[in-house]
């Protein structure tokens, strides 16, 4: 299934679990896993807490200390940084399927990274049973 999603800052995680909880629902699959897929260069996905959004916070401003917007980058975009993170953070992650519900943690969250807002972006969901 294809989502869609629109980021409305520069940088931005935004909780998608919720749609990949609908997909897991509506697939009727008990055992397996979903998959998360981020098409774009410049966004990612990852998984980390969800219950305090400081967490969210943190993660952005430490990457912005590592890999500042406005760095010493050869790319003509002017978008290098955003490039580097959604490296880091990945364009996919897999999430095992138990009893028809996704085994993530208490406090966990499934997130899109938006690294080069704001945008229109897609991401992907896949459940295979198994």
């Amino acid at each position: 299934m294809i989502y869609k999603i629109e980021s409305t800052r520069p940088q931005q995680f935004i909780d998608i679990t919720d749609k990949v909880e609908e997909e897991v629902r509506k697939s009727n699959i008990q055992e397996g896993v979903a998959i998360v897929y981020v098409p774009h260069t410049t966004a990612g996905v990852t998984i980390n807490e969800n219950a305090d959004p400081d967490v969210v916070r943190d993660i952005i401003s430490s990457l912005d200390k590592s890999f500042p917007v406005h760095g010493e980058y050869l790319h003509f975009e002017g978008n290098s940084h955003a490039h580097i993170k959604a490296s880091l953070m990945g364009s996919s992650c897999t999430v095992i399927i138990k009893e028809g519900k996704l085994m993530l943690g208490t406090w966990q969250g499934i997130y899109f990274c938006e690294f080069d807002g704001p945008r229109n972006r897609e991401f992907y969901v896949k459940v295979i049973g198994g």
